[in-house]
């Protein structure tokens, strides 16, 4: 592994502009409470910029902090803190006057920007170093801890590009919530500053009376909580991976091939009771079999349960009714189960089509089916060493959108795919309709998978 030299060029604070906010507590809903149990997420965003260090330093960082501050003005909570107090307390965020978010600025020397950007398997370490760290904790003397929920570091890789990454606490907010912050701050940048430009993008809503908890799932989820002791949170945080001979690929799905495999497996589901094949179905069915398939386990296997997770957006289910610049969590965590002999077989891909159809219809009749034991289920499933896929992320999250002012990104992808078995899914940059998937694998494996995949698709491929 050659890791590329990192210089450190400046390590500070940004807020929002003094004295431009009150201090405020944002209480947790219970769609928030479940994410005390993830990894913090990190997103990346390359851009081209072909010019030296210095001119970056000189024109685009001024603009880009400048920036930032006026857009935490608005998205405050993400230079606001997590608090967590002591049994019968509910944790919650606040915000006091002076409260800011990390702000990192490097250069990598010597990087290839073009191997970085690839699609083509590469080292899954090269985009560590790129990646900001959060601050620690702090504990005060009553046991209250204090998490910061957000950090960025900007990465000069000189006469080539740049990147923009964020590393922030999902409890603080879902996929929407950071790119609904990211395209606001890019778009005040672009606009360089000036905070008169007719912005089209809303300001985020913080109202949490509008999240109906009929359930009276916030109390359930907070026993659930105490009884494990995982309100320490000690337990959670960025999981360094093990990066030994592990890669990183990304691969394009275009929208004539996600067509195309919907109507292969439709033809395949006929008679059966499935309603509705999206592209979101086939692509993680497909992902999900040739995964498994690349593993190549003996038979003896194939009785193993494998379970496969993924987020429903609750934004336009008639029991949530959000309005999409909510601030916030507004997923349900999802679940679905099957044997390993049912995937790794010849109708492995439709058999996932079906099992997963099905659990996004039962949510659209009833979102909180499950969530009385989401808590305990995720748990459970961690405990077990049950084979696990996650897929994070959505294309209708339009990461491609995010434009600063340098053009759309060369490249986005969600950092942390390293353990477990996540898989990334987001817009593709020049293919209208197109679904991109990122992964991290042992590189064996991840050659499996390649074949796999493309043995697949060429069948779907001579299809009418």
């Amino acid at each position: 592994m050659n890791e590329p030299a990192m210089n450190i060029i400046e390590q500070s604070q940004v807020a929002p502009p003094q004295g431009s906010l009150p201090s405020t507590i944002i209480p947790l809903t219970f769609l928030d409470i479940p994410w005390l149990l993830s990894r913090h997420a990190r997103r990346i965003f390359f851009y081209d910029f072909p010019f030296p260090t210095t001119h970056f330093l000189q024109t685009a960082l001024p603009i880009l902090k400048h920036s930032l501050s006026h857009t935490l003005q608005h998205f405050f909570p993400f230079a606001s803190n997590l608090i967590l107090p002591p049994h019968p307390h509910v944790p919650y965020i606040r915000y006091l006057e002076g409260d800011s978010l990390s702000f990192t600025v490097a250069e990598s020397s010597p990087a290839d920007f073009t191997l970085l950007t690839s699609d083509s398997p590469r080292d899954s370490y090269d985009w560590q170093p790129l990646a900001p760290v959060l601050p620690s904790q702090r504990t005060s003397h009553d046991g209250t801890c204090e998490f910061p929920l957000m950090a960025i570091q900007v990465t000069m890789i000189p006469n080539s590009g740049f990147s923009i990454c964020v590393i922030f606490d999902h409890v603080a907010g879902d996929g929407r919530t950071l790119h609904h912050f990211m395209k606001f701050w890019a778009s005040v940048c672009k606009a360089k500053g000036d905070l008169d430009f007719p912005c089209s993008m809303p300001l985020p809503l913080y109202d949490r009376n509008i999240v109906k908890d009929p359930k009276g799932l916030m109390h359930v989820y907070m026993q659930d909580l105490r009884n494990s002791a995982l309100l320490t949170k000690q337990f959670r945080g960025v999981l360094r991976g093990v990066y030994t001979d592990k890669v990183r690929a990304t691969f394009i799905f275009s929208s004539e091939q996600a067509q195309k495999l919907k109507k292969w497996v439709s033809l395949k589901c006929n008679g059966s009771r499935t309603l509705h094949i999206s592209t979101f179905v086939v692509t993680c069915s497909l992902i999900w079999v040739c995964m498994l398939r690349s593993e190549q386990k003996e038979k003896e296997g194939n009785n193993e349960p494998c379970n496969i997770g993924f987020s429903a957006d609750c934004h336009n289910h008639p029991q949530f009714s959000l309005p999409s610049n909510y601030f916030g969590n507004c997923l349900i965590p999802l679940i679905t189960r099957l044997k390993r002999g049912e995937l790794v077989e010849q109708n492995g891909i439709v058999a996932a089509a079906n099992a997963i159809e099905k659990k996004i219809r039962d949510f659209k009749s009833d979102a909180l089916r499950w969530a009385e034991t989401t808590m305990s289920d995720i748990r459970g499933l961690r405990k077990s060493g049950q084979s696990l896929v996650v897929i994070v992320g959505s294309p209708k999250l339009t990461a491609y959108n995010t434009d600063f002012g340098w053009g759309k990104p060369v490249k986005s992808e969600v950092v942390n795919l390293d353990s477990v078995g996540t898989v990334s899914l987001s817009d593709c940059r020049d293919q209208e309709g197109g679904i991109q998937v990122g992964m991290v694998l042992e590189r064996i494996r991840m050659n499996n998978f390649t074949s796999i995949l493309e043995e697949h698709l060429s069948h779907v491929a001579v299809l009418d």
